[in-house]
């Protein structure tokens, strides 16, 4: 039986939340229709150091939402065309979040949000049935599931950080 994931889920490090959000389920309520996606890679963002953070060079108008209470959303716009789908961890005031990559049914963070209908209307709002876009978690993946490696298009935050393994991603053929 699946549970709404919670606060207390994401008010923890987000590499821990990253891992274990593989397997939960996207959901998105869209008219009277609710869509439930497997979640199966995504990338950590951990705090003002970490230079492939939006946050690594202070607050803004546009990165304020990292900022905020764990289980909120975060969503930007990038290259001019695309949404970028973030849950917000840890504690209030420390910037770190999770960027939802992919699901079993659809790879791609911008294709993502353009299957689900996600735009800046879901920015701030908390993950939440009421709110149209929540988690559901009905098991784990075991973590001999998990393929470890470093983040997408980060080259820009040098060798160190470009080269963390922050991102988590379901092997294929795993289920």
């Amino acid at each position: 039986m699946p549970r709404i994931v919670g606060i207390s889920f994401f008010n923890r490090p987000p590499l821990t939340v990253a891992e274990e959000l593989l397997g939960c389920f996207l959901c998105r309520r869209i008219g009277r229709k609710v869509v439930r996606l497997e979640i199966t890679e995504v990338e950590a963002y951990d705090g003002p150091y970490d230079k492939a953070s939006h946050a690594h060079r202070g607050k803004t108008a546009r990165n304020a939402p990292m900022f905020g209470e764990a289980g909120r959303w975060y969503i930007y716009f990038t290259y001019g065309m695309h949404w970028m789908l973030n849950i917000v961890t840890g504690p209030r005031g420390y910037p770190a979040a999770v960027l939802i990559r992919g699901t079993k049914e659809v790879s791609g963070p911008g294709r993502l949000t353009k299957f689900l209908k996600i735009d800046r209307r879901f920015n701030t709002k908390k993950a939440h049935p009421k709110t149209g876009l929540w988690m559901e978690q009905e098991r784990r993946v075991s973590k001999k599931l998990v393929l470890r490696t470093p983040r997408v298009g980060v080259a820009y935050a040098g060798p160190f950080w470009s080269q963390k393994p922050h991102r988590f991603v379901v092997r294929s053929g795993a289920s």
